[in-house]
């Protein structure tokens, strides 16, 4: 297989199998300490984590003025808006139906895309994208289904769309860092930056408390979403999306919600049903449509 397909399996697979269980992990971090602040403690330790990995293999670390305020772009809404999203929209719906709203991200970032710079997707990203967004709602069914939608319900949906829309935008300054020269290392790291400055000032502003929990679920799960599902897998992310394009990248989300079944069939004993095989086969085919559509 040549080198540059190898690694697009590679940073598919490790995307894939980080986002899946930090679905699961994150549910750890829903406690006492405040969601917003939880966020701040993990990009911090993630931004340590990138620093330290970049001064050990000599990457530089420096932006010109037009990189930082792409990478300014992909924290705010990346890093502080979607993220800050999704822990609030995991305290009123079920990690579940997020997952299953994150799956039209590949979707989204199509239309954003074609909004932002008139970029003409191939007809096969589309109809992979749609396949996507269907396979994980029929993967997901019983969940959506069993979904109480109360007042508290409806507005987790409703910032689990703002979270989605976030993070195409957010896709759309890494694409502007991109076109500037940026390194990857460098706009992911100046990102988790700016992304623990901004959730820091919001937290301050808005009066929440700044306690740590230090039970071993709570670290632990803090630790594995800072080293995996932030530094590990936000690396090999923005690198498959400059090889292949961001919608290839942005399909990932429709690949999570299989492996966060998975782990609750492994944690909390949840049985496959016909339906939800069928729906992990769709998305497995749109995801090999999208893979041989030229990049979109």
């Amino acid at each position: 297989m040549p080198r540059p397909r190898f690694l697009d399996f590679v940073a598919i697979a490790v995307c894939t199998l980080a986002w899946g269980t930090t679905w699961f992990a994150i549910t750890f971090q829903l406690g006492s300490v405040d969601p917003v602040v939880s966020l701040v403690y993990r990009f911090a330790l993630a931004t340590l984590l990138l620093v330290g990995w970049c001064r050990l293999r000599d990457l530089t670390l420096r932006l010109t003025v037009a990189q930082h305020l792409a990478a300014c772009g992909v924290g705010l809404f990346t890093f502080t808006i979607d993220y800050a999203f999704i822990y609030l929209a995991e305290q009123r719906i079920s990690s579940a139906v997020v997952a299953v709203m994150f799956a039209t991200l590949a979707l989204v970032n199509l239309a954003v895309f074609r909004l932002v710079f008139a970029q003409r997707a191939p007809l096969r990203a589309w109809a992979a994208a749609a396949l996507g967004t269907a396979g994980v709602a029929i993967l997901s069914w019983s969940e959506i289904l069993s979904a109480q939608l109360s007042e508290r319900a409806r507005s987790g949906i409703g910032m689990a769309f703002i979270a989605v829309l976030s993070a195409a935008v957010g896709n759309v300054f890494a694409r502007r860092g991109e076109t500037a020269g940026a390194s990857v290392a460098a706009l992911t790291t100046w990102s988790i930056v700016y992304g623990t400055l901004l959730l820091s000032l919001y937290a301050l502003a808005t009066g929440r408390p700044w306690i740590f929990e230090s039970s071993f679920a709570y670290v632990a799960s803090l630790v594995y979403l800072a080293v995996i599902g932030s530094v590990v897998a936000f690396l090999f992310y923005y690198g498959l999306a400059r090889r292949r394009g961001y919608a290839t990248a942005a399909y990932v989300a429709a690949l999570t919600p299989a492996v966060a079944m998975v782990m609750s069939s492994l944690f909390e004993g949840k049985t496959w049903s016909v339906m939800a095989v069928s729906g992990l086969a769709l998305v497995l085919l749109g995801q090999w449509l999208l893979l041989r559509a030229r990049r979109a």
